[in-house]
């Protein structure tokens, strides 16, 4: 299985390429962080971002994609841009066919560390083993992209099954009372 892990982030997304399946050895494939100046009009980051993850999905051909779930901050701002980057990750999916699996940052972290509360550090620390990588990738968000892409090959499956469960046992259920 081939995952592309999206950090979402207005400033800096990180994205990175993961592949194996669990139970064996990971291998990273590839790793980086688009960048968008702030100065830049708002469309005009998320275009860029857009034709950033557009060339990597046409470039490594992932068989899942991992976003970050937005979660509420203090900061509004930094909320909504890291949601509009995560929305544009979500439409490049959808329109390649890609299956999407979101994550929240507490079930990634618990799932490279062991630790839901890890800290930014450890959890790149552990990224870095899993990976047998020889130096820890820069910025940190780069990290965290490589990280959702290990947190969905070790869990996305098993999400992915009980998700398609409960779903068929509502449908069971409405046709019950039918």
């Amino acid at each position: 299985m081939r995952v592309l892990g999206i950090d979402p982030g207005l400033t800096r997304c990180g994205i990175g390429i993961v592949e194996g399946v669990a139970g064996l050895p990971l291998t990273m494939v590839a790793v980086g962080v688009i960048m968008t100046p702030t100065d830049f009009a708002l469309e005009s980051r998320l275009l860029e971002i857009d034709k950033a993850l557009n060339e990597w999905i046409t470039v490594w051909k992932p068989d899942v994609i991992a976003v970050e779930r937005v979660f509420a901050q203090h900061n509004v701002r930094t909320v909504m841009g890291t949601g509009q980057a995560a929305g544009v990750a979500l439409l490049l999916a959808a329109k390649s066919g890609i299956p999407v699996m979101m994550h929240t940052p507490s079930e990634v972290k618990a799932a490279v560390s062991g630790s839901g509360r890890a800290n930014k550090a450890q959890v790149a620390q552990m990224v870095q083993k899993i990976l047998n990588l020889d130096s820890m990738p820069k910025p940190v968000d780069a990290t965290d992209a490589l990280a959702l892409a290990i947190c969905n090959i070790w869990r996305g499956g098993s999400t992915a099954r009980i998700n398609e469960a409960v779903v068929a046992e509502k449908n069971r259920l409405r046709k019950l009372r039918a």
